[in-house]
Parts: structure tokens; C-alpha cells; sequence
């Protein structure tokens, strides 16, 4: 009877009873000891496993600012990483004429006006024929 809405449960509409209230509270409780215990367990990981009852207690006092557990990138790496993607955006958008057109590079070929008119003659011709053949 119980919808799941972004990986998160809606409790039905209906009034839980007492049981089934008893029986949320034991899930919680239990729920709240294995995430002391495997806190315990991976946030005591140079020391020995006797200390497992204290180490939940420090991992909940982290700064709020800290992404627990993911690893970021140094500094230099953030750096580098940036230069690159700025690099990326100069050829992209024309930034710099070094980026655009490195040196020894060929220029852009034209069409000369008589080129064109060619072109647009043999064109003429062939749709001319085309009708005829119709």
C-alpha cells in the first residue's frame, strides 16, 4: 500500500496502530544501531576495534562543510584541470588567435566570383536537363 516517490516511502493515508507503531520503533532503533556499529567499524580505521563505541560520536561532529568519504582532487589537479577546460572553450568560442589558428596552418580557401559563376552555369544546365528528360 506504499508508494515510493524518489527512492523515499509515503506512509499510507491510513492511521498506523499501536503494533504497527511498536514495530517502526524496533526497525528504527535497529536501524540506528547497525549505522552506530558500521560507523564504528569504518571510522576506526587505523586503531583497534575495541574503541568501535566512541567513533560514531566523532563522525557526527564533523564540519558541515566535509563531503564524507568522497574523495576531491588536490589543488594542482583542480588547477590543471581548469586551464584545460578554459582551453577547451577558447577553441571553441575563438578566444585567442593562438588557440584559433595555430602556426603553419592553412588559410581558408575562397571562391572567386568567376568560380562561382561556373558552378551556378553547370548547375542551370543539369536542372535543364533534368526537365527536359521528363
Amino acid at each position: 500500500m506504499q508508494k515510493r516517490i524518489r527512492n523515499s516511502l509515503i506512509m499510507p493515508t491510513a492511521t498506523p496502530n499501536i503494533r504497527q507503531l511498536q514495530r517502526a520503533l524496533e526497525i528504527a532503533e535497529q536501524i540506528q544501531k547497525l549505522e552506530e556499529e558500521l560507523a564504528g567499524v569504518l571510522g576506526d580505521a587505523g586503531g583497534d576495534e575495541s574503541s568501535g563505541a566512541s567513533a560514531p560520536a566523532a563522525t557526527k561532529s564533523q564540519a558541515p562543510g566535509k563531503r564524507g568519504g568522497r574523495r576531491g582532487f588536490s589543488a594542482e589537479t583542480r588547477a590543471k584541470m581548469a586551464a584545460a577546460q578554459k582551453a577547451r572553450w577558447a577553441n571553441k568560442n575563438g578566444g585567442s588567435a593562438a588557440a584559433k589558428a595555430p602556426a603553419g596552418a592553412k588559410k581558408k580557401r575562397v571562391l572567386s566570383p568567376e568560380g562561382r559563376a561556373r558552378i551556378v552555369a553547370a548547375l542551370k544546365a543539369r536542372h535543364a536537363a533534368n526537365r527536359k528528360a521528363r
